[in-house]
């Protein structure tokens, strides 16, 4: 992946968590922007997302950015400048639950030896 990409695609999500924080601050307080991925033609980004919750929490995150999605997309599109501006695709990311059970049985680990 080029610098460039790299670049835009940290932009992109600075920016997408910035206008859910700014305007869907209710709605998206137990949504985290993990990644994005953004194609090499800037046509079309992968935002993926975590949520705290269970699968009911999930099914709501995504309900929540068919609703909005095109919406937070003209937002970010008005702050962040692009000769193409990517299509937004919500993707869940189920890496930091992964992630936070990992530690969990590292815990469970280390009072086990104690």
């Amino acid at each position: 992946m080029s610098q460039r990409i790299s670049r835009i695609n940290e932009l992109l999500q600075r920016e997408v968590s910035e206008q859910m924080r700014r305007y869907y601050r209710s709605e998206t307080a137990a949504i985290t922007i993990s990644d994005v991925d953004c194609s090499t033609d800037l046509r079309h980004a992968k935002i993926f997302f975590s949520v705290l919750g269970d699968d009911a929490a999930i099914r709501d995150a995504e309900a929540l950015f068919n609703r909005i999605g095109k919406d937070l997309r003209q937002r970010v599109s008005k702050h962040v400048i692009l000769k193409y501006f990517p299509r937004f695709d919500f993707v869940y990311d189920p890496s930091l639950e992964r992630g936070a059970e990992i530690n969990d049985l590292l815990d469970q680990l280390d009072i086990e030896n104690d």
